[in-house]
């Protein structure tokens, strides 16, 4: 009869945990499935906000530069202020600018932070038919930082609702908006003949 022993048996056993804890074969497999996710992860958000970033400086651009347009002249009519639906929609490209609402607005300041709508006109989601955003004589207010009392202000605010293009989803969208104002440049008032 063969007698058990208890020793060798640890040592034989032993042997193969060493061998096992030793090998280092397929470690970094290990390690590069544990890493990757978070690296492409990393690199996708780092992309959409890069690219959300740039919409919203495009977006300040445009906004500011259909103020600017508009504050050149000393009258202006729905034409007129339908074109500059063209010129925030070029400052948009290479991004998609047909999601977006458009509103103008011309402002007689009436007190420091306090004014008049004297006319408006606005295009929203991509329809071309201009609309009529803010009612003749509305009272409105105007940032306190503008120091235009008795002046008249162009206000151009801009909203692009912005599409994450990663993530795989159609509806995911974050609107980037910009409000500009600026004064007018001659005269004291820019008129718009019919609106």
């Amino acid at each position: 009869m063969r007698r058990f022993h208890g020793s060798s048996l640890v040592r034989r056993t032993r042997r193969p945990l060493r061998r096992l804890l030793k090998d280092r074969r397929g470690v970094g497999a290990v390690e590069f499935a544990i890493i990757a996710p978070l690296l492409i992860g990393a690199y996708i958000g780092a992309f959409e906000l890069s690219l959300g970033f740039t919409v919203a400086r495009k977006v300040a651009r445009a906004s500011s530069a259909v103020s600017d347009i508009v504050t050149q002249q000393q009258g202006v009519d729905k034409a007129f202020l339908d074109d500059m639906l063209n010129v925030a929609k070029n400052m948009l490209v290479p991004y998609d600018g047909s999601d977006y609402d458009l509103k103008i607005t011309g402002i007689q300041v009436t007190g420091t932070t306090e004014g008049k709508v004297v006319w408006s006109r606005g295009w929203s989601d991509g329809n071309e038919g201009a609309t009529v955003p803010y009612a003749f004589n509305s009272v409105t207010n105007v940032p306190s930082e503008l120091d235009a009392l008795n002046a008249f202000v162009v206000r151009t605010e801009l909203t692009v609702n912005h599409q994450l293009t990663l993530f795989g989803s159609d509806t995911t969208t974050i609107p980037l908006s910009k409000t500009s104002y600026y004064r007018q440049r001659f005269g004291t008032m820019i008129e718009c003949t019919d609106c």
